[in-house]
């Protein structure tokens, strides 16, 4: 590897894997680094002198697609001598084990190491790799009591939370829509779930810091914001004011100069206050969407996950919901074959999924997560019959999800363009009912003259799947989007 002039940055390429709250921490990782001399670079450029993987460590193909691209990073780097390092979730959860099992990792680091992480990459760069990171459950660095947290959050390394006027993060992409952290950690304890254990306890952030975060990206040409934690719902059960905290602050939110459009995604149905359903439902500028954890709808199922509702219950949270928005948009993820899982319970779910007429569903097969309750259940179903039932239920959902984007033809939608037309592609965008990567999108009509960034008020004609067709109607300013909501709703 080249040595590098005295005065030369170093530089340093990230990758990041995983859901939204990743790609938050690493823009943070970014602001450190650049913050502190470091130059960043494409991953593809064949410059880094460090690339550093921000991993996933979810679920199982997650936590594949995470060593893979290691071993791939590693791969690349390996004959310019560059170094390359895990951070993120599956370093975090695992730790010194990942790095006894990935040699090809030059160091493993957890989130304690975030706040210095320029240090600890030029340790790896002096051939004086950090010890790889020990993890511990993270739910016991912070008080059980929320209202004890605040205070002693500020000890703790939360990842995506450190925003300030002097740490602004650095956008590693320049689309017009942008994740922004409303909080880190669950304490909910749905017997699947591992996430808690290596994210910790629920911290919210102080409203002005988002509110202040959120003007950043406006003056950085977003113009949607994508509001993201564990669960949503619970913002500001540690802080004065409690969990009406976030029904307060998206109206705030709508104001912020450059901001158009609001979105909150991962919300928890047993904890959806009418207050905030409500505020969801009807400010202008926020998007009237709803990301609902249901998991399943047999209540006997829920129970062994440590959840709650039944099919009645849900049914009944998108009838409250549609009687307020009747074009919202609901979207869901679903687990098949939970231990005890039976044919009942599956039938009871498709029930449900019928009549709810969600416009998108991801459907999940059950698999042992290490260190969680249903790890240690009876009841197991063998794993073709689980990928059985994915099958039926996917199959199912795709058709449900056809049929209710059909619903939208001849109706109006508010469409963000987020890739221009060219020879090849045609212009495409998301619409209110639409979040980033994980529903369907919009495709406009050829010649539109649309760019990366308008927002357009276009008519729903036709479908393809749950992508919708659209033909433009009306340009929409910046910061206006407010405004015509109340024109249209006042008309």
């Amino acid at each position: 590897m080249p040595v590098p002039e005295p005065d030369a940055p170093r530089r340093a390429a990230l990758l990041t894997l995983g859901c939204a709250r990743n790609e938050v921490d690493s823009e943070e990782l970014a602001g450190r680094l650049t913050g502190s001399g470091w130059e960043l670079v494409d991953a593809d450029s064949g410059t880094a002198d460090v690339i550093v993987v921000n991993t996933c460590g979810f679920v199982e193909q997650a936590k594949k697609d995470s060593i893979d691209t290691l071993l791939a990073a590693s791969d690349a780097a390996a004959p310019r001598g560059a170094k390359v390092v895990a951070v993120g979730c599956l370093a975090e959860r695992y730790g010194a084990e990942l790095a006894e099992s990935l040699p090809e990792a030059d160091a493993v680091l957890g989130f304690d190491a975030y706040p210095e992480l320029a240090e600890r990459l030029g340790d790896v760069l002096g051939g004086h790799a950090p010890a790889p990171h020990v993890p511990v459950d993270r739910r016991t660095l912070l008080p059980i009591s929320p209202a004890a947290r605040p205070a002693a959050a500020s000890d703790v390394a939360v990842p995506g939370h450190a925003w300030v006027p002097n740490l602004a993060r650095t956008r590693l992409s320049d689309a017009p829509v942008a994740p922004l952290k409303l909080a880190s950690g669950c304490d909910r304890r749905c017997a699947f779930c591992a996430i808690p254990s290596f994210r910790g306890a629920f911290v919210s952030r102080p409203p002005d810091d988002v509110v202040a975060e959120a003007a950043w990206l406006g003056m950085h040409g977003v113009r949607e914001l994508v509001l993201v934690s564990e669960n949503s719902t619970s913002y500001g059960k540690d802080l004065p004011g409690g969990t009406t905290a976030l029904a307060r602050l998206l109206p705030r939110l709508t104001h912020v100069p450059g901001i158009d459009r609001v979105r909150v995604s991962y919300l928890q149905p047993a904890e959806l206050r009418p207050d905030l359903l409500e505020v969801i439902a009807t400010t202008p500028g926020v998007a009237p969407y709803f990301d609902l954890s249901f998991q399943h709808a047999s209540p006997s199922v829920l129970r062994r996950m440590r959840r709650f509702g039944s099919r009645e219950d849900f049914l009944g949270l998108c009838e409250r919901i549609r009687a307020l928005a009747p074009e919202a948009g609901i979207r869901s993820n679903v687990i098949v074959g939970f231990p005890g899982e039976t044919d009942d319970d599956l039938a009871e779910l498709e029930a449900f999924l019928t009549g709810a007429r969600l416009d998108a569903v991801g459907v999940f097969g059950y698999s042992d997560e290490d260190g969680t309750e249903a790890a240690g259940y009876d009841g197991k179903l063998p794993p073709e019959e689980v990928a059985r039932r994915v099958e039926h239920i996917t199959s199912l959902v795709e058709e449900l999800m056809t049929q209710r984007a059909e619903d939208r033809v001849g109706t109006e939608v508010t469409v963000l363009v987020e890739a221009e037309e060219d020879e090849d592609f045609e212009c495409t965008g998301r619409a209110d009912h639409q979040a980033p990567e994980v529903d369907g999108e919009c495709v406009l009509e050829r010649g539109s003259g649309l760019e990366v960034g308008d927002l357009v008020r276009a008519v729903v004609v036709a479908t393809e799947g749950a992508d919708l067709l659209v033909s433009p109607r009306e340009r929409l300013p910046r910061s206006e989007l407010a405004t015509a909501g109340a024109a249209r709703e006042s008309g």
